[in-house]
């Protein structure tokens, strides 16, 4: 399709042979060196066209922006509710070990009870049911 308008060929039928595409044509003026260029009036309803892409283009671009905005914003506020989350986790963990050097080792001796009491409780249960 390139080569036909840029011959005038086939493409335009028995147009002029310089023509090299819709609403524009050339001409060829005594001089060789000189070109006569002939706008048609549809050009200008196709320029009109493009200017509307053009805007809507623009608009979609306007708005873009305005959600890049609003999400960078929702971002920071995010990264410092995360920052804070970090600093309350950090805090409780340095007391809860300081509150684990205080009490010593018994803790551990409790959760073993625990699970001792669980594991005994579970065992007793399945023995009851499946009588």
């Amino acid at each position: 399709m390139a080569a036909n308008s840029s011959r005038g060929g086939s493409f335009y039928g028995t147009a002029a042979p310089y023509r090299s595409r819709e609403g524009l044509s050339t001409r060829q003026v005594a001089s060789s060196d000189e070109i006569q260029l002939h706008i048609d009036p549809d050009f200008d309803d196709e320029i009109t066209g493009l200017r509307g892409q053009v805007r809507k283009l623009r608009n979609v671009a306007e708005d873009i922006g305005t959600e890049v905005k609003f999400q960078k914003k929702f971002l920071d506020q995010l990264q410092m509710t995360v920052m804070k989350a970090q600093a309350g986790v950090k805090n409780n963990m340095r007391r809860l070990n300081k509150s684990i050097v205080q009490s010593g080792t018994s803790h551990i001796v409790h959760v073993i009870v625990f699970a001792l009491l669980c594991f005994f409780v579970v065992y007793l249960w399945s023995k009851i049911s499946r009588r």
